[in-house]
């Protein structure tokens, strides 16, 4: 089956993945482009479920401070090398999950933090398992799991803090 290039740029542009995967996830689905999404997105998943096993010990610490001042956070966001922490996609991604602490107030990184016996909310107080705040119908480790597959290398939240004015508290 011919797919034309049209068909791959745009599936190129919704997925983010390379020319090959877009055209060959085209051919598999017979054209149907959200067929090739949904391909795509197993594929991915299963990639980074493989790289999720290696160690992070490059990346980056995020900041924001929302408008006003009044709020702020701090995020640790660890990928393999230190290529993959200068790219945009990762800076952007630190930037979002900085932007999420910042508005959900996690208490957690992931539910294997929570202590044992804890009556915490998983989905409200593990940053991991929260409906993201620009897509809430989408878990913010699935957010993380999608720049995985784009960039190719494993990412983990070490840790965040978050800051209120005249509120006591710590980060994880």
């Amino acid at each position: 089956m011919k797919i034309p290039l049209d068909m791959v740029k745009e599936l190129r542009e919704q997925s983010g993945a390379a020319i090959m995967q877009c055209r060959n996830a085209l051919i598999e689905a017979q054209g149907d482009i959200e067929k090739a999404l949904q391909i795509l997105k197993q594929k991915s998943l299963f990639r980074a479920e493989k790289i999720s096993k290696r160690s992070t010990t490059q990346g980056l610490i995020e900041t924001y401070v929302h408008a006003g001042g009044r709020i702020g956070a701090m995020i640790e966001v660890n990928c393999e090398t230190d290529f993959v922490a200068r790219t945009n996609e990762f800076k952007e991604l630190a930037h979002h999950l900085a932007m999420q602490v910042a508005a959900m107030n996690p208490q957690f990184v992931s539910k294997e933090e929570v202590p044992a016996g804890s009556e915490s909310e998983l989905q409200t107080h593990c940053l991991l398992l929260q409906p993201d705040i620009k897509e809430p119908d989408r878990t913010v480790k699935e957010i993380i799991t999608e720049t995985i597959a784009k960039v190719g290398e494993n990412i983990k939240v070490s840790r965040f803090a978050r800051f209120e004015l005249g509120e006591l508290g710590s980060g994880k």
